[in-house]
């Protein structure tokens, strides 16, 4: 009889153990002949070493589903012991999972068209109104490169221009004010990756969110950067942000050409780099329209009839 020490490595022990431990009290029902303990994201075995040896690759198999799926259930749990290929590995087309298990993947032409691009791009432009998903896939995007390890961290960053609004008002200091306005990005994030795991990754600034001021100066190697509602950059704010880019490195550029907050007469930096880019190799550019929008019903109707509106002015 030997023992063994498991280390959960990447994942909530909780998720791995399930409610009440149910997940785990059914892998020992599964394996009787061993001694299972866990404390923590530790799991002592006592047993047979052949036996072991199986047990420890079904553990990081489930380790592995979890990874993947951020969720495993009691039939996932079965189906690894038994060798069986779990049914959840069917889906086809899934970016990522988020951390109830959803898969999240494009739910148009065109959000598969950004998923194309940034496969086959360095750098994504991608534009279109509000719903469209361009943020929340772009993340997703890279969510999958961190999981992946094609990228060793995630930069997402916003120019700060209040919609109408003045931050100097907003109570707090400097953080204070920004966090709020970077809550999209976070919210986002925080569908992707448990809580726990998401702070940590913080800390440790494997993922940073900024605005958009805090890049001056700094070479962005080894990452998938996003800049969101990029309509609000100057050209020449965009162009510090494009020559950021490091070895290794991604870039999507989302924003909505019709939610501009710049001061009258000033240049929008997303257009002009369009304009200036387009056709460069290595840039891809999509444009996504109300066909596209993943939002409430009404979403669609309130833009077109926004677009209308603007189309009599």
């Amino acid at each position: 009889m030997i023992e063994k020490h498991i280390v959960l490595e990447d994942i909530e022990p909780v998720t791995f153990y399930g409610v009440n431990n149910a997940h785990l009290q059914m892998v020992r029902s599964l394996y009787p002949k061993l001694r299972i303990m866990a404390r923590g994201n530790v799991i002592r075995v006592l047993g047979d070493e052949e036996l072991m040896c199986r047990f420890e690759e079904d553990i990081e198999s489930m380790r592995q589903h979890i990874l993947k799926y951020n969720v495993i259930k009691e039939e996932d749990i079965l189906s690894i012991i038994k060798g069986e290929k779990p049914d959840s590995e069917a889906a086809k087309d899934v970016v990522v999972y988020s951390i109830s298990g959803k898969p999240i993947k494009a739910r148009s032409a065109n959000q598969q068209a950004l998923v194309d691009a940034f496969t086959e791009n360095d750098m994504v432009f991608a534009v279109g109104p509000a719903g469209t998903g361009k943020t929340y896939l772009s993340i997703a995007l890279a969510v999958k490169s961190l999981k992946e390890k094609t990228a060793r961290r995630i930069i997402l960053s916003r120019p700060a221009v209040e919609a109408g609004e003045k931050l100097g008002f907003l109570p707090g200091d400097m953080k204070d004010k920004i966090d709020p306005y970077l809550q999209p990005l976070y919210d986002a994030l925080e569908d992707m990756i448990p809580q726990s795991k998401l702070q940590d990754m913080m800390e440790k600034h494997v993922i940073q969110i900024a605005p958009l001021a805090f890049m001056r100066g700094r070479t962005l190697s080894d990452a998938v950067v996003i800049l969101d509602e990029a309509q609000n950059t100057s050209p020449a704010q965009m162009r510090m942000f494009l020559t950021r880019m490091g070895w290794n490195t991604k870039m999507i550029i989302t924003g909505d050409m019709t939610q501009v907050d710049l001061p009258k007469g000033q240049r929008c930096g997303l257009r002009d780099a369009i304009e200036t880019l387009g056709g460069i190799e290595g840039i891809g550019i999509v444009t996504l329209g109300e066909r596209d929008i993943v939002r409430h019903k009404l979403v669609t109707r309130i833009v077109n009839a926004y677009d209308s509106q603007s189309s009599k002015d």
